[in-house]
């Protein structure tokens, strides 16, 4: 099995258990668990060990998730930017300088905005 399909199984496997645990019956069922192992008098470091686990778990997930929403948001921005480029190329009125502004600071493109009223 190579890398890449430990992967996909890992991602399809963390997003069900993202699902699950999402569920309201989920964290009730948590809840009265916690209860239970309480009012049973079991050991709480136990108890405190596996729910930081499931807590870190929990985050990391919701990390990886964000990481790839942000490279989805990042190539629809660049594929934007081209796009945006070819038709500032293609105008004839349009300013050449304009093209591929997005690369420079603040001020720089405040000042080739104002140059243009």
């Amino acid at each position: 099995m190579s890398l890449d399909q430990l992967n996909r199984i890992g991602c399809k496997l963390s997003a069900k258990l993202a699902d699950i645990s999402a569920d309201p019956l989920a964290q009730i069922g948590l809840l009265v668990f916690c209860i239970i192992w309480f009012v049973a008098r079991l050991p709480v470091e136990v108890l405190t060990a596996a729910l930081s686990i499931m807590a870190i778990t929990l985050s990391q997930m919701v990390l990886n998730k964000q990481n790839e929403r942000e490279a989805e948001s990042h190539r629809r921005d660049i594929a934007l930017h081209a796009k945006l480029d070819e038709l500032v190329r293609a105008t004839s009125e349009a300013r050449d300088e304009i093209a591929g502004i997005e690369d420079l600071e603040e001020d720089e493109i405040e000042r080739l905005k104002v140059a243009r009223t």
